[in-house]
């Protein structure tokens, strides 16, 4: 029988795959991502890192974070009273806002390479205008790309040339339907962490772009950075880093200045202004000021919230440094989850940022996954395999955290005794991949 709880949550559900393709607008924060059927999916309120959905249940979440927007966790006081400040104040009319003039000198002045700004509302946006910059710049069009770079066509194009080509940067099986077919043969992939593969590609292809995240789930090794960045400015190849994931959170402002690596241009996002919109195309004057001689513009790029809650959040996040608190933080997280996995003789590995933690079991990951999603939503906590470290992840929390999985983990090991895990599991398993969705 469904409890009252879980059918409030799933007639929202069915009301929207009525009205919404695919039931909303973010692929990430689809249920059946996390447990189809089963998940809460919508939110009244979230306040540090507690989020209570349309049954006043609150839960803490020990997931994704805003899918990573919210680094100085959610409804930051003192983000959101710049912000309710500048409402009154009038957020859009004929004329320009200056924040964004404030934001441009800010970030050019944490990143001394840099000269200029370009702002969007998100991170496909600010990936595509990146491109169509750097294309403005360069005589060569096509574009070699390793991470995960948004939905434009543009990128997902690479999948025209061989349909796996994106299966290590973004989902498996992303397909190209809708995708314009004349793009193929204009971006292709390269390995991490593989100079020959970069090289042979750079070269065959005649490529003018490097498009790339700087770390995602594993860390640079053999000075794979260094490398690149040495035969791009050889090979005068626009060298982008799409740090929209990364910056801000292991370092004040992007993560290559921990390997002091300076690119061409290098775009933010999410951490950038703790969950309002907005995203920043960084970079040197000689390539930004292509953007003159390209039509690029948006009514609500400008906008004047993002400017002024991006001004607001880097200003606190400076005052607490906050990307030394997460990584300290993460790091609990990360040694309490293998000290779990060590005393129930579970084999898995951890992996991704300190700030960005990922395990993967290595027997049956979706299905320990998913359970995993189940068990602590019974203790009114969201998580799966993935957890977003924001600085509202205070100690206690953590031990809370770590104690229900250490609960869950003991499930688990009964499935690795034999028992039949549709003994223990309500739901559908999770899907892996992109697959059409419910």
């Amino acid at each position: 029988m469904v409890n009252k709880g879980k059918k409030i949550n799933l007639d929202l559900w069915f009301r929207a795959k009525k009205r919404i393709p695919k039931g909303n607008m973010f692929y990430s924060k689809h249920p059946d991502r996390f447990l189809p059927y089963g998940w809460p999916t919508y939110f009244k309120s979230a306040q540090g890192i507690k989020i209570k959905d349309y049954n006043s249940i609150e839960y803490l979440d020990f997931s994704m974070m805003g899918i990573g927007t919210n680094v100085l966790g959610y409804a930051n006081s003192k983000v959101d009273s710049a912000v309710k400040k500048i409402i009154d104040k009038g957020t859009m009319s004929t004329l320009n806002c200056f924040e964004e003039v404030e934001l441009s000198e800010t970030l050019t002045h944490i990143h001394k390479w840099a000269d200029m700004c370009h702002y969007t509302r998100t991170g496909g946006e600010a990936n595509s205008v990146a491109v169509r910059i750097a294309r403005a710049a360069t005589n060569k069009t096509n574009i070699a790309v390793c991470g995960y770079h948004g939905w434009h066509d543009w990128y997902i194009a690479s999948n025209l040339n061989n349909k796996n080509n994106l299966n290590i940067h973004l989902l498996k099986g992303i397909t190209t339907k809708g995708v314009q077919k004349n793009l193929k043969n204009t971006c292709f992939t390269f390995e991490y962490n593989n100079f020959e593969n970069f090289k042979k590609i750079v070269e065959e292809k005649n490529v003018g772009i490097v498009k790339m995240e700087v770390i995602r789930n594993i860390y640079p090794n053999n000075n794979f950075l260094e490398k690149i960045r040495n035969y791009t400015l050889k090979n005068n190849i626009i060298l982008i880093f799409d740090e929209c994931t990364t910056g801000f959170r292991q370092s004040f402002g992007g993560i290559h200045k921990k390997f002091k690596i300076e690119p061409d241009i290098v775009i933010f996002g999410k951490a950038l202004s703790n969950g309002y919109p907005i995203n920043a195309i960084v970079g040197k004057k000689e390539i930004m000021t292509e953007a003159k001689n390209s039509f690029i513009s948006s009514t609500y790029w400008s906008d004047r919230i993002g400017p002024v809650a991006a001004l607001a959040t880097i200003k606190e996040m400076k005052k607490i440094k906050s990307w030394k608190l997460t990584v300290k933080q993460g790091k609990k997280i990360k040694k309490g989850i293998k000290q779990i996995s060590d005393f129930y003789k579970l084999k898995l590995e951890l992996y991704g940022l300190d700030s960005i933690i990922n395990f993967k079991f290595e027997n049956n990951n979706q299905i320990y996954k998913t359970l995993i999603t189940q068990e602590m939503l019974k203790r009114k906590i969201l998580a799966n395999t993935s957890v977003y470290v924001s600085t509202e992840h205070k100690d206690v929390l953590i031990n809370k955290y770590l104690d229900n999985l250490s609960q869950v983990f003991k499930e688990i090991v009964k499935i690795e005794d034999g028992m039949d895990y549709r003994k223990l599991l309500k739901h559908n398993i999770v899907q892996d991949g992109f697959s059409r969705l419910n």
